[in-house]
């Protein structure tokens, strides 16, 4: 009691840097209004961006050769939102030097009544064959326990309607969800008795959905009347020690984010094949975000193996320069590709938390009394984010709106 009564103040208690997310919201995540809510049950749109973002295109440059064998692909993407921390409604422009040329994609995404509207639309291209090359609309609702939607195509409301729909429920840490997906037997009403145009799924999922709070999520998916899914993503939140001479002394850790997943595709045709890649396929991959400023990451699969190394400087605007080599085990051929990234959205920091935030194995450093020992300064605690409650967490490191 007299200890804390007293007005002297001692010395500050230790601290640990949380970094800003390497990107926020995540890349898969700002398209995630394009794609039906199915392809959210499994954590497909974060296992694409574990799998793909910051691989920057490398079987199409390799400069060990003389010549690539295929011509250099380069595209560019400029985005546009009216608000930074609400990625729903957007408007982007996709520029590529293969087809199509000129891709715009819109959303507008009400929040207070659940309902949502996108569209797809090939600009530019070179050649347009079917009615899907004119473009491809979307309406959806969502809510935190359901979601349903379609997709169709404008120019072309006979047969092809619909060109999609999904059906999505979530009950506590499950979530179930159907597809209709028609790829086979486009026309007439045999294929809605299709089966091959179904896909049905279950998942299962622990975490906030915060940056702060490890989390994963497993899911089956029985998909073409033929084909077994099994998948898990994993986020994990740990910390290392730091000594960086450049920060306060209290500064004695911090925190670093580690995500694996993989996916496992098992073909179940009735007719026996060979055991190969054809009948059964999976890729591997995890990521490691050290600081604010570097990401690594790694993925295999059966085929080719690949490693990426990303770099982010926060200056306004900042920049992101990722390098990423792939290895062709069956060419014996390595590749390389380079990616450069523009963001003005945001300017981010580190944060302070308190050491017993995630702090694997306490010890006396982590018991200095008092927490609050700069005037209106209160770093987050572990408790709160478990409690959900994020009112003192910058808004980047908070859950990301969940709808289905």
């Amino acid at each position: 009691m007299g200890g804390f009564l007293s007005s002297e103040k001692g010395p500050p208690p230790p601290m640990v840097l949380v970094p800003p997310l390497f990107d926020f919201p995540p890349l898969a995540a700002r398209t995630r209004m394009l794609e039906s809510s199915y392809n959210l049950l499994l954590g497909k749109l974060v296992l694409k961006s574990l799998f793909e973002d910051y691989f920057d295109a490398a079987n199409h440059f390799s400069p060990l050769d003389n010549k690539p064998e295929e011509p250099i692909v380069g595209n560019a993407l400029f985005r546009w939102q009216s608000d930074a921390e609400d990625p729903h409604t957007f408007t982007d422009l996709y520029v590529s030097s293969t087809d199509p040329i000129l891709l715009m994609r819109a959303c507008a995404y009400y929040p207070r009544y659940g309902f949502g509207a996108f569209g797809i639309f090939p600009v530019l291209k070179k050649q347009r064959i079917c009615s899907e090359d004119y473009g491809t609309m979307g309406l959806r609702f969502g809510s935190s326990h359901l979601s349903f939607g379609t997709t169709f195509l404008p120019y072309s409301m006979g047969n092809d309607f619909p060109k999609s729909a999904w059906l999505v429920t979530k009950m506590g840490r499950l979530t179930a969800g159907v597809q209709y997906d028609p790829g086979f037997e486009k026309d007439g009403g045999a294929r809605y008795k299709n089966l091959k145009n179904w896909n049905c799924a279950i998942g299962y999922g622990i975490g906030s959905g915060s940056l702060l709070s490890p989390s994963f999520n497993f899911g089956l998916e029985f998909a073409q009347n033929s084909k077994f899914i099994a998948s898990f993503y994993q986020h994990v939140v740990v910390q290392r020690r730091v000594k960086n001479p450049l920060e306060e002394s209290e500064v004695i850790g911090i925190t670093n984010y580690i995500d694996f997943g993989f996916e496992l595709l098992t073909r179940m045709n009735e007719q026996k094949g060979s055991n190969n890649i054809q009948d059964s396929t999976f890729n591997i991959g995890a990521s490691w975000q050290a600081n604010k400023n570097i990401l690594l990451k790694g993925k295999v699969g059966p085929n080719s193996s690949s490693v990426s190394f990303s770099f982010k400087s926060w200056w306004k605007p900042s920049f992101s320069f990722s390098a990423s080599a792939t290895r062709e085990r069956g060419k014996g051929k390595t590749s390389f590709g380079f990616g450069v990234r523009v963001d003005n959205m945001r300017e981010a920091s580190y944060q302070r938390a308190d050491p017993n935030f995630v702090m694997l194995t306490p010890n006396k450093e982590h018991l200095a009394e008092g927490i609050q020992w700069k005037s209106g300064t209160r770093p987050f605690l572990q408790s709160d984010v478990n409690s959900g409650n994020f009112d003192g967490v910058p808004r980047e490191l908070r859950p990301l709106g969940r709808i289905l």
